[in-house]
Protein backbone atom coordinates (compact mmCIF):
# COMPACT_ATOMS: atom_id res chain seq x y z
CA UNK A 1 0.00 0.00 0.00
CA UNK A 2 1.17 3.42 -0.83
CA UNK A 3 1.34 6.63 0.54
CA UNK A 4 0.08 10.30 -1.02
CA UNK A 5 2.22 10.80 -4.31
CA UNK A 6 4.45 13.60 -4.05
CA UNK A 7 7.66 14.66 -5.67
CA UNK A 8 10.67 13.37 -3.80
CA UNK A 9 13.85 11.75 -4.61
CA UNK A 10 14.20 7.81 -4.40
CA UNK A 11 16.38 8.19 -1.26
CA UNK A 12 13.73 10.15 0.84
CA UNK A 13 11.31 7.72 -0.01
CA UNK A 14 13.36 4.45 0.57
CA UNK A 15 13.43 6.31 4.27
CA UNK A 16 10.61 7.13 4.73
CA UNK A 17 9.21 3.65 4.02
CA UNK A 18 11.86 2.13 6.08
CA UNK A 19 9.84 4.72 8.47
CA UNK A 20 6.60 3.29 7.80
CA UNK A 21 8.23 -0.29 8.79
CA UNK A 22 9.31 0.50 12.19
CA UNK A 23 12.96 0.71 11.38
CA UNK A 24 14.63 2.74 13.37
CA UNK A 25 17.90 2.12 12.83
CA UNK A 26 20.19 2.00 10.09
CA UNK A 27 23.63 0.31 9.92
CA UNK A 28 26.26 1.57 7.06
CA UNK A 29 29.40 2.90 6.09
CA UNK A 30 29.20 5.92 3.89
CA UNK A 31 30.23 6.27 0.58
CA UNK A 32 30.19 8.18 -2.34
CA UNK A 33 27.81 6.23 -4.36
CA UNK A 34 25.16 6.38 -1.27
CA UNK A 35 25.93 9.85 -0.53
CA UNK A 36 21.99 10.73 -1.21
CA UNK A 37 20.77 7.90 0.91
CA UNK A 38 23.09 9.15 4.20
CA UNK A 39 21.73 12.67 3.58
CA UNK A 40 17.78 11.41 3.52
CA UNK A 41 18.95 9.94 6.92
CA UNK A 42 20.47 12.97 8.26
CA UNK A 43 17.04 14.49 7.75
CA UNK A 44 15.56 11.62 9.17
CA UNK A 45 17.75 10.90 12.29
CA UNK A 46 15.63 12.53 15.07
CA UNK A 47 13.37 9.15 14.04
CA UNK A 48 15.86 6.95 11.97
CA UNK A 49 19.05 6.31 13.87
CA UNK A 50 22.39 6.25 11.76
CA UNK A 51 25.09 4.02 13.25
CA UNK A 52 28.43 4.04 11.02
CA UNK A 53 30.95 1.25 11.75
CA UNK A 54 34.98 1.08 10.52
CA UNK A 55 34.34 -1.91 8.27
CA UNK A 56 31.12 -2.98 6.18
CA UNK A 57 31.10 -6.60 7.58
CA UNK A 58 30.42 -5.02 10.89
CA UNK A 59 27.41 -3.24 9.51
CA UNK A 60 26.00 -6.47 8.42
CA UNK A 61 26.88 -8.60 11.53
CA UNK A 62 24.70 -5.42 13.30
CA UNK A 63 21.90 -5.96 11.18
CA UNK A 64 22.00 -9.80 11.67
CA UNK A 65 22.52 -9.52 15.50
CA UNK A 66 19.79 -7.06 16.09
CA UNK A 67 17.40 -9.44 13.81
CA UNK A 68 18.12 -12.33 15.62
CA UNK A 69 17.63 -10.45 18.81
CA UNK A 70 14.45 -9.28 17.90
CA UNK A 71 12.92 -11.34 14.79
CA UNK A 72 11.63 -8.00 13.07
CA UNK A 73 13.67 -6.45 9.83
CA UNK A 74 17.23 -4.95 10.21
CA UNK A 75 18.74 -2.60 7.26
CA UNK A 76 22.39 -1.62 6.44
CA UNK A 77 24.02 0.09 4.23
CA UNK A 78 27.12 -0.53 1.93
CA UNK A 79 28.58 0.91 -1.31
CA UNK A 80 28.58 -1.35 -4.26
CA UNK A 81 31.42 -3.96 -5.32
CA UNK A 82 34.15 -4.02 -2.65
CA UNK A 83 31.78 -2.68 0.23
CA UNK A 84 28.87 -4.86 -0.63
CA UNK A 85 31.80 -7.66 -1.29
CA UNK A 86 32.65 -7.24 2.88
CA UNK A 87 29.36 -7.49 4.28
CA UNK A 88 28.37 -10.78 1.49
CA UNK A 89 30.01 -13.06 4.80
CA UNK A 90 27.10 -10.89 7.29
CA UNK A 91 24.49 -12.34 4.23
CA UNK A 92 25.25 -15.53 3.56
CA UNK A 93 25.59 -15.94 8.10
CA UNK A 94 21.96 -14.32 7.97
CA UNK A 95 20.79 -16.75 4.87
CA UNK A 96 22.15 -19.57 6.62
CA UNK A 97 19.94 -18.40 9.86
CA UNK A 98 16.73 -17.20 8.35
CA UNK A 99 17.39 -13.48 9.62
CA UNK A 100 15.32 -11.17 7.84
CA UNK A 101 18.40 -8.86 6.64
CA UNK A 102 17.92 -5.75 4.47
CA UNK A 103 20.73 -4.85 2.59
CA UNK A 104 21.24 -1.37 0.70
CA UNK A 105 24.30 -1.23 -1.89
CA UNK A 106 24.82 1.36 -3.95
CA UNK A 107 25.49 0.88 -7.53
CA UNK A 108 28.08 2.76 -10.65
CA UNK A 109 25.93 5.32 -12.49
CA UNK A 110 22.92 3.91 -14.03
CA UNK A 111 23.81 4.56 -17.67
CA UNK A 112 27.22 2.32 -17.05
CA UNK A 113 25.83 -0.63 -15.72
CA UNK A 114 27.34 -3.94 -16.89
CA UNK A 115 29.35 -1.54 -19.76
CA UNK A 116 33.29 -2.67 -18.43
CA UNK A 117 34.12 1.15 -18.26
CA UNK A 118 36.24 0.34 -14.99
CA UNK A 119 33.77 3.20 -13.09
CA UNK A 120 35.06 3.13 -9.01
CA UNK A 121 33.62 -0.12 -7.28
CA UNK A 122 32.31 -1.47 -10.66
CA UNK A 123 31.53 -4.79 -10.31
CA UNK A 124 29.99 -7.17 -12.91
CA UNK A 125 26.11 -8.33 -12.28
CA UNK A 126 26.28 -7.36 -8.91
CA UNK A 127 22.96 -8.00 -8.53
CA UNK A 128 23.60 -11.46 -9.43
CA UNK A 129 25.83 -11.60 -7.01
CA UNK A 130 23.54 -10.65 -4.35
CA UNK A 131 20.81 -13.03 -5.29
CA UNK A 132 23.55 -15.72 -4.33
CA UNK A 133 23.73 -15.22 -0.67
CA UNK A 134 20.01 -13.79 -0.25
CA UNK A 135 16.64 -14.57 -0.88
CA UNK A 136 16.15 -12.34 -3.61
CA UNK A 137 18.00 -9.21 -4.97
CA UNK A 138 16.15 -6.09 -6.96
CA UNK A 139 16.99 -2.26 -8.36
CA UNK A 140 14.72 0.58 -7.81
CA UNK A 141 15.05 2.43 -10.69
CA UNK A 142 13.88 5.72 -9.20
CA UNK A 143 11.27 7.61 -7.10
CA UNK A 144 8.64 5.82 -8.60
CA UNK A 145 9.37 2.26 -7.36
CA UNK A 146 11.64 3.33 -4.44
CA UNK A 147 8.85 2.98 -1.69
CA UNK A 148 7.28 0.00 -3.03
CA UNK A 149 10.17 -1.64 -3.96
CA UNK A 150 11.72 -1.15 -0.43
CA UNK A 151 8.19 -3.10 1.06
CA UNK A 152 8.27 -5.69 -1.14
CA UNK A 153 11.69 -6.62 0.03
CA UNK A 154 10.56 -6.52 3.88
CA UNK A 155 7.49 -8.44 2.60
CA UNK A 156 9.48 -10.92 1.40
CA UNK A 157 12.36 -10.82 4.05
CA UNK A 158 9.50 -12.00 6.56
CA UNK A 159 7.17 -13.97 4.46
CA UNK A 160 8.03 -17.87 4.64
CA UNK A 161 10.95 -18.71 5.78
CA UNK A 162 12.89 -15.41 6.47
CA UNK A 163 15.73 -14.20 5.25
CA UNK A 164 17.85 -11.69 3.94
CA UNK A 165 17.25 -9.73 0.50
CA UNK A 166 18.74 -6.88 -0.96
CA UNK A 167 18.71 -3.60 -2.78
CA UNK A 168 20.74 -2.05 -4.71
CA UNK A 169 20.35 1.75 -6.43
CA UNK A 170 22.64 3.41 -8.81
CA UNK A 171 24.38 6.64 -7.93
CA UNK A 172 22.22 8.68 -9.78
CA UNK A 173 19.05 7.24 -8.87
CA UNK A 174 19.42 8.22 -5.14
CA UNK A 175 19.20 11.66 -5.83
CA UNK A 176 16.98 11.65 -8.41
CA UNK A 177 12.99 13.29 -8.13
CA UNK A 178 10.06 12.63 -9.37
CA UNK A 179 6.43 11.90 -8.62
CA UNK A 180 6.62 8.81 -6.17
CA UNK A 181 4.97 7.61 -2.97
CA UNK A 182 6.56 5.87 0.57
CA UNK A 183 4.52 2.60 1.26
CA UNK A 184 3.25 1.12 4.12
CA UNK A 185 3.92 -2.16 5.45
CA UNK A 186 2.53 -5.42 3.09
CA UNK A 187 1.17 -8.55 4.77
CA UNK A 188 3.60 -11.38 5.41
CA UNK A 189 2.38 -14.38 3.35
CA UNK A 190 2.45 -17.81 5.00
CA UNK A 191 0.94 -21.17 4.05
CA UNK A 192 -2.13 -22.02 6.02
CA UNK A 193 -2.10 -25.09 8.78
CA UNK A 194 -3.36 -28.07 7.14
CA UNK A 195 -5.76 -29.69 9.07
CA UNK A 196 -5.70 -33.18 7.56
CA UNK A 197 -1.92 -33.46 7.98
CA UNK A 198 -2.06 -31.88 11.50
CA UNK A 199 -4.46 -34.78 12.20
CA UNK A 200 -1.85 -37.18 10.86
CA UNK A 201 0.48 -35.66 13.06
CA UNK A 202 -1.46 -35.74 16.39
CA UNK A 203 -2.08 -40.02 15.55
CA UNK A 204 1.16 -41.05 15.05
CA UNK A 205 2.71 -38.90 18.21
CA UNK A 206 -0.62 -39.34 20.05
CA UNK A 207 0.48 -43.67 19.75
CA UNK A 208 4.40 -42.92 20.42
CA UNK A 209 5.70 -45.09 22.65
CA UNK A 210 9.15 -43.14 22.74
CA UNK A 211 8.57 -39.74 21.69
CA UNK A 212 11.32 -37.11 20.82
CA UNK A 213 11.14 -33.49 19.76
CA UNK A 214 14.21 -31.50 17.84
CA UNK A 215 14.06 -27.65 17.74
CA UNK A 216 16.08 -25.71 15.65
CA UNK A 217 15.84 -21.79 15.25
CA UNK A 218 12.33 -21.89 13.21
CA UNK A 219 11.07 -22.92 16.43
CA UNK A 220 12.00 -19.44 18.75
CA UNK A 221 8.73 -18.26 18.23
CA UNK A 222 6.20 -21.06 19.31
CA UNK A 223 8.03 -20.75 22.56
CA UNK A 224 4.46 -21.85 24.35
CA UNK A 225 2.88 -23.88 22.06
CA UNK A 226 6.14 -25.94 22.14
CA UNK A 227 5.92 -26.40 25.36
CA UNK A 228 2.10 -27.24 25.80
CA UNK A 229 3.00 -30.09 22.87
CA UNK A 230 6.05 -31.66 24.78
CA UNK A 231 3.96 -32.01 28.38
CA UNK A 232 1.23 -33.50 26.69
CA UNK A 233 3.62 -36.13 24.95
CA UNK A 234 6.22 -36.27 27.87
CA UNK A 235 8.58 -35.66 24.74
CA UNK A 236 12.33 -34.69 25.51
CA UNK A 237 12.61 -31.67 23.51
CA UNK A 238 16.42 -31.66 22.01
CA UNK A 239 18.20 -28.71 21.05
CA UNK A 240 21.53 -27.07 19.58
CA UNK A 241 22.81 -23.68 18.82
CA UNK A 242 19.76 -22.27 17.05
CA UNK A 243 17.12 -24.30 18.88
CA UNK A 244 18.48 -22.98 22.09
CA UNK A 245 15.73 -21.15 24.05
CA UNK A 246 13.18 -22.45 22.45
CA UNK A 247 12.38 -24.15 25.51
CA UNK A 248 14.23 -23.14 28.85
CA UNK A 249 16.91 -24.89 29.36
CA UNK A 250 16.12 -25.64 33.15
CA UNK A 251 12.67 -27.21 31.82
CA UNK A 252 12.29 -30.72 32.80
CA UNK A 253 11.92 -32.08 29.27
CA UNK A 254 15.00 -29.94 27.90
CA UNK A 255 17.88 -31.74 26.91
CA UNK A 256 21.05 -31.18 24.71
CA UNK A 257 22.47 -32.68 21.69
CA UNK A 258 24.68 -35.76 22.99
CA UNK A 259 21.14 -36.54 25.58
CA UNK A 260 19.01 -36.30 22.18
CA UNK A 261 21.62 -38.39 20.09
CA UNK A 262 21.23 -41.16 23.27
CA UNK A 263 17.88 -41.09 22.83
CA UNK A 264 17.78 -40.66 19.36
CA UNK A 265 18.43 -44.56 18.67
CA UNK A 266 15.47 -45.88 20.73
CA UNK A 267 12.58 -43.01 19.64
CA UNK A 268 9.94 -44.15 17.54
CA UNK A 269 8.29 -41.17 16.39
CA UNK A 270 10.24 -37.65 16.04
CA UNK A 271 8.48 -34.43 15.83
CA UNK A 272 11.17 -31.90 13.86
CA UNK A 273 9.80 -28.50 14.61
CA UNK A 274 11.95 -25.37 12.45
CA UNK A 275 15.22 -27.48 12.06
CA UNK A 276 16.76 -28.61 8.93
CA UNK A 277 17.28 -31.87 11.09
CA UNK A 278 20.71 -32.25 9.15
CA UNK A 279 22.94 -33.61 11.57
CA UNK A 280 20.22 -36.23 13.18
CA UNK A 281 19.18 -37.54 9.48
CA UNK A 282 22.72 -37.38 7.85
CA UNK A 283 24.68 -38.97 10.63
CA UNK A 284 22.72 -40.70 13.49
CA UNK A 285 21.21 -42.06 10.71
CA UNK A 286 17.11 -43.36 10.32
CA UNK A 287 15.57 -46.52 9.82
CA UNK A 288 12.27 -48.02 9.05
CA UNK A 289 11.14 -48.02 12.73
CA UNK A 290 11.88 -44.62 12.81
CA UNK A 291 8.40 -41.92 12.22
CA UNK A 292 9.42 -38.07 11.47
CA UNK A 293 6.78 -35.69 11.29
CA UNK A 294 8.42 -32.24 9.90
CA UNK A 295 6.73 -28.83 10.68
CA UNK A 296 8.73 -26.53 8.54
CA UNK A 297 7.38 -23.45 6.79
CA UNK A 298 9.46 -24.00 3.75
CA UNK A 299 8.19 -26.42 1.16
CA UNK A 300 11.17 -28.13 0.19
CA UNK A 301 12.57 -28.94 3.34
CA UNK A 302 10.74 -31.49 4.85
CA UNK A 303 11.79 -34.03 2.31
CA UNK A 304 14.91 -32.98 1.29
CA UNK A 305 16.57 -35.92 3.07
CA UNK A 306 13.81 -38.26 2.74
CA UNK A 307 10.50 -38.04 2.79
CA UNK A 308 8.71 -37.72 6.27
CA UNK A 309 5.83 -39.97 7.47
CA UNK A 310 4.09 -36.78 7.64
CA UNK A 311 4.81 -32.75 6.39
CA UNK A 312 3.09 -29.52 7.99
CA UNK A 313 4.30 -26.84 5.54
CA UNK A 314 3.72 -24.07 8.14
CA UNK A 315 4.71 -21.52 10.79
CA UNK A 316 5.51 -23.25 13.40
CA UNK A 317 3.97 -21.16 16.22
CA UNK A 318 0.60 -22.07 14.43
CA UNK A 319 1.14 -25.69 13.55
CA UNK A 320 1.78 -26.60 17.12
CA UNK A 321 -1.27 -24.56 18.46
CA UNK A 322 -3.14 -26.87 16.65
CA UNK A 323 -1.15 -29.80 16.95
CA UNK A 324 -1.84 -29.06 20.78
CA UNK A 325 -5.60 -28.76 19.96
CA UNK A 326 -5.72 -31.97 17.70
CA UNK A 327 -3.19 -34.22 20.07
CA UNK A 328 -6.06 -34.98 23.05
CA UNK A 329 -8.01 -36.89 20.89
CA UNK A 330 -5.52 -39.14 19.92
CA UNK A 331 -2.71 -38.98 22.72
CA UNK A 332 -1.83 -42.11 25.12
CA UNK A 333 -1.69 -41.50 28.63
CA UNK A 334 1.99 -41.06 29.84
CA UNK A 335 3.76 -41.63 33.23
CA UNK A 336 5.96 -37.96 33.55
CA UNK A 337 9.32 -38.57 31.56
CA UNK A 338 12.30 -39.48 33.90
CA UNK A 339 15.34 -38.03 32.54
CA UNK A 340 17.66 -38.21 35.63
CA UNK A 341 19.89 -41.41 34.35
CA UNK A 342 20.39 -38.84 31.17
CA UNK A 343 21.17 -36.48 32.75
CA UNK A 344 23.46 -38.02 35.38
CA UNK A 345 25.51 -38.91 32.30
CA UNK A 346 25.82 -35.47 30.82
CA UNK A 347 27.09 -34.51 34.14
CA UNK A 348 29.76 -36.58 34.28
CA UNK A 349 30.79 -36.40 30.56
CA UNK A 350 30.41 -32.64 30.65
CA UNK A 351 32.54 -32.56 33.55
CA UNK A 352 35.35 -33.12 31.20
CA UNK A 353 35.33 -29.37 30.08
CA UNK A 354 35.70 -28.63 33.56
CA UNK A 355 37.63 -25.54 32.19
CA UNK A 356 35.10 -24.06 30.18
CA UNK A 357 32.16 -25.00 32.20
CA UNK A 358 33.67 -23.42 35.47
CA UNK A 359 33.52 -20.49 32.81
CA UNK A 360 30.13 -20.46 31.72
CA UNK A 361 28.36 -21.28 35.30
CA UNK A 362 29.94 -17.95 36.07
CA UNK A 363 28.55 -16.20 33.29
CA UNK A 364 25.23 -17.52 33.80
CA UNK A 365 25.69 -16.43 37.63
CA UNK A 366 26.00 -12.70 36.32
CA UNK A 367 24.25 -12.65 33.24
CA UNK A 368 20.17 -12.28 34.29
CA UNK A 369 17.41 -14.59 32.54
CA UNK A 370 16.70 -12.23 30.11
CA UNK A 371 20.35 -11.55 29.17
CA UNK A 372 21.38 -12.36 25.41
CA UNK A 373 25.11 -14.37 25.09
CA UNK A 374 26.10 -14.64 21.86
CA UNK A 375 28.66 -17.48 20.88
CA UNK A 376 31.58 -17.81 18.77
CA UNK A 377 33.78 -20.72 17.01
CA UNK A 378 36.00 -20.67 19.71
CA UNK A 379 36.20 -23.53 22.43
CA UNK A 380 34.10 -21.58 25.03
CA UNK A 381 31.40 -21.23 22.05
CA UNK A 382 31.61 -25.06 21.25
CA UNK A 383 30.71 -25.94 25.09
CA UNK A 384 28.12 -23.38 25.26
CA UNK A 385 26.15 -25.25 22.92
CA UNK A 386 26.55 -28.05 24.81
CA UNK A 387 26.43 -26.50 28.54
CA UNK A 388 24.64 -22.96 28.99
CA UNK A 389 21.19 -22.91 29.66
CA UNK A 390 19.39 -20.11 28.06
CA UNK A 391 16.09 -19.04 29.98
CA UNK A 392 14.12 -17.40 26.98
CA UNK A 393 13.76 -17.84 23.31
CA UNK A 394 16.58 -15.35 21.47
CA UNK A 395 18.84 -14.98 24.13
CA UNK A 396 21.62 -17.70 22.76
CA UNK A 397 22.88 -16.56 19.37
CA UNK A 398 24.82 -19.01 17.54
CA UNK A 399 26.49 -19.18 14.59
CA UNK A 400 23.85 -21.70 12.80
CA UNK A 401 24.64 -23.16 9.14
CA UNK A 402 27.81 -21.21 8.12
CA UNK A 403 29.25 -21.08 11.98
CA UNK A 404 31.90 -18.58 10.60
CA UNK A 405 35.08 -17.31 12.50
CA UNK A 406 34.56 -14.08 13.72
CA UNK A 407 30.62 -12.94 13.24
CA UNK A 408 30.80 -12.71 16.94
CA UNK A 409 31.63 -9.32 18.42
CA UNK A 410 29.21 -7.39 15.26
CA UNK A 411 26.53 -9.40 15.66
CA UNK A 412 26.82 -8.82 19.59
CA UNK A 413 26.91 -4.97 18.75
CA UNK A 414 23.78 -5.12 16.97
CA UNK A 415 21.93 -7.36 19.59
CA UNK A 416 22.58 -5.06 21.88
CA UNK A 417 21.67 -1.41 19.76
CA UNK A 418 18.11 -3.60 19.56
CA UNK A 419 17.12 -4.72 22.64
CA UNK A 420 18.42 -1.51 24.60
CA UNK A 421 18.74 -1.88 28.21
CA UNK A 422 18.74 -5.53 28.18
CA UNK A 423 22.55 -6.97 28.63
CA UNK A 424 24.31 -8.57 25.90
CA UNK A 425 27.25 -10.47 26.60
CA UNK A 426 29.74 -11.43 23.52
CA UNK A 427 31.97 -14.35 23.47
CA UNK A 428 35.06 -15.25 21.57
CA UNK A 429 38.81 -16.56 21.01
CA UNK A 430 41.27 -14.24 20.64
CA UNK A 431 41.20 -15.72 16.85
CA UNK A 432 37.07 -14.62 16.13
CA UNK A 433 38.04 -11.40 18.20
CA UNK A 434 40.48 -10.45 15.65
CA UNK A 435 37.84 -10.41 13.05
CA UNK A 436 36.55 -6.93 14.29
CA UNK A 437 38.71 -5.73 16.92
CA UNK A 438 38.76 -2.48 16.12
CA UNK A 439 35.00 -1.97 16.30
CA UNK A 440 35.70 -1.12 19.76
CA UNK A 441 35.75 2.06 18.53
CA UNK A 442 31.95 1.98 17.36
CA UNK A 443 30.93 0.62 20.56
CA UNK A 444 32.35 3.52 22.45
CA UNK A 445 31.60 6.46 19.64
CA UNK A 446 27.88 5.19 19.62
CA UNK A 447 27.85 4.42 23.51
CA UNK A 448 26.81 0.20 22.66
CA UNK A 449 27.38 -1.11 26.06
CA UNK A 450 28.12 -4.45 24.92
CA UNK A 451 30.33 -6.93 27.48
CA UNK A 452 32.39 -9.05 24.87
CA UNK A 453 34.84 -11.58 26.95
CA UNK A 454 37.73 -12.56 25.03
CA UNK A 455 39.34 -16.01 25.91
CA UNK A 456 43.09 -16.12 24.93
CA UNK A 457 44.70 -19.08 24.16
CA UNK A 458 47.26 -17.58 21.69
CA UNK A 459 46.12 -19.72 18.62
CA UNK A 460 43.69 -20.37 16.11
CA UNK A 461 42.71 -23.04 18.69
CA UNK A 462 40.12 -25.68 16.82
CA UNK A 463 43.05 -25.33 13.88
CA UNK A 464 45.61 -26.27 16.22
CA UNK A 465 43.29 -29.16 17.81
CA UNK A 466 42.96 -30.86 14.25
CA UNK A 467 46.30 -31.06 13.35
CA UNK A 468 46.90 -32.34 15.86
CA UNK A 469 44.49 -34.82 16.15
CA UNK A 470 44.48 -35.24 11.86
CA UNK A 471 47.71 -34.87 11.17
CA UNK A 472 50.08 -36.15 14.12
CA UNK A 473 50.84 -32.54 15.62
CA UNK A 474 51.73 -30.85 12.08
CA UNK A 475 50.98 -27.49 13.59
CA UNK A 476 51.30 -24.84 10.61
CA UNK A 477 49.33 -21.24 10.54
CA UNK A 478 47.65 -21.56 14.20
CA UNK A 479 49.61 -19.46 16.47
CA UNK A 480 48.54 -15.38 17.12
CA UNK A 481 50.76 -12.72 18.28
CA UNK A 482 48.19 -10.69 20.22
CA UNK A 483 48.46 -7.04 21.93
CA UNK A 484 47.68 -6.77 25.62
CA UNK A 485 43.47 -7.05 25.30
CA UNK A 486 43.25 -5.09 28.85
CA UNK A 487 45.73 -2.03 27.19
CA UNK A 488 43.99 -2.12 23.81
CA UNK A 489 40.15 -1.94 24.87
CA UNK A 490 41.55 0.72 27.32
CA UNK A 491 43.02 2.27 24.59
CA UNK A 492 39.84 3.03 23.06
CA UNK A 493 38.00 4.02 26.30
CA UNK A 494 36.56 0.74 26.72
CA UNK A 495 36.06 -0.63 30.33
CA UNK A 496 38.88 -3.31 30.62
CA UNK A 497 39.80 -5.88 32.87
CA UNK A 498 41.64 -9.03 33.22
CA UNK A 499 39.93 -12.12 34.81
CA UNK A 500 42.13 -15.36 35.10
CA UNK A 501 39.53 -17.39 36.86
CA UNK A 502 35.77 -18.13 37.00
CA UNK A 503 35.39 -16.37 39.86
CA UNK A 504 37.26 -13.27 38.97
CA UNK A 505 35.26 -13.34 35.64
CA UNK A 506 32.13 -13.47 37.51
CA UNK A 507 33.09 -10.50 40.02
CA UNK A 508 34.61 -8.74 36.35
CA UNK A 509 31.29 -9.82 34.04
CA UNK A 510 29.08 -8.47 36.99
CA UNK A 511 30.63 -4.85 37.64
CA UNK A 512 30.68 -4.14 33.96
CA UNK A 513 26.79 -5.13 33.34
CA UNK A 514 26.24 -2.69 36.57
CA UNK A 515 28.33 -0.06 35.01
CA UNK A 516 26.01 -0.32 31.60
CA UNK A 517 29.63 0.89 29.24
CA UNK A 518 31.49 -0.71 27.44
CA UNK A 519 33.62 -3.11 28.03
CA UNK A 520 36.45 -5.75 27.36
CA UNK A 521 37.07 -8.90 29.87
CA UNK A 522 40.40 -10.73 29.23
CA UNK A 523 40.67 -14.22 30.02
CA UNK A 524 44.06 -15.53 29.30
CA UNK A 525 43.52 -19.78 29.18
CA UNK A 526 45.85 -22.43 28.24
CA UNK A 527 44.60 -25.41 26.02
CA UNK A 528 41.30 -26.64 27.16
CA UNK A 529 39.98 -29.88 27.09
CA UNK A 530 38.38 -31.43 23.48
CA UNK A 531 34.32 -31.04 23.14
CA UNK A 532 34.23 -32.47 19.93
CA UNK A 533 32.65 -35.75 21.09
CA UNK A 534 30.05 -34.22 22.67
CA UNK A 535 29.50 -32.52 19.15
CA UNK A 536 30.57 -35.28 16.41
CA UNK A 537 28.56 -38.04 17.67
CA UNK A 538 28.22 -41.44 15.66
CA UNK A 539 25.81 -43.27 13.80
CA UNK A 540 22.97 -44.71 15.63
CA UNK A 541 20.40 -46.00 13.58
CA UNK A 542 20.41 -47.67 9.75
CA UNK A 543 23.52 -47.46 7.47
CA UNK A 544 25.00 -44.74 6.08
CA UNK A 545 24.18 -44.09 2.27
CA UNK A 546 26.77 -43.07 -0.29
CA UNK A 547 27.39 -39.07 0.11
CA UNK A 548 26.41 -39.36 3.95
CA UNK A 549 28.93 -37.67 6.15
CA UNK A 550 30.49 -40.64 8.17
CA UNK A 551 31.45 -39.23 11.76
CA UNK A 552 33.43 -40.43 13.43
Amino acid sequence: MSREITTRNAAELTVETLEAHGIDVVYGVPGIHNDALFDALYDARARVRTIHARHEQTTGYMALGAALATGRPQVFAAVPGPGILNASAALLTAYGMNAPVLALAGQIPSNALERGHGHLHEIRDQQGLLRHVTKDAQRIQGPADAGMKVATALQLARSGRPGPVALECAIDTWPARGPGASALPLPVVQPQVDSDAIAQAAKLLGQAKRPLIMVGGGAQEASAALIRVAEMLQAPVGYYRRGHGAIPGTHPLAINLPIAHRLWREADVVLAVGTRLYTQQSVWGTDDDLKIVRIDIEPEEPGRFRNPDCAIVADAGAALEALAQALPRYNSARAPRDLSEERGWMEQELGRLAPQMAFLAAIRRALPPEGILVDEVTQMGFAARLGYQAAHPRTFLSGGQQDNLGFGFGTALGAKVAVGNRPVVAIAGDGGFGYQAFELATAVRHNIALVTIVFDDGAFGNVRRIQDMAYGGRRIADRLHNPDFVAFGASFGVRSARAETPEALERALTEALRANEPALIHVPVGEMPNPWPLIMLPRVRGTAQPGERAWP
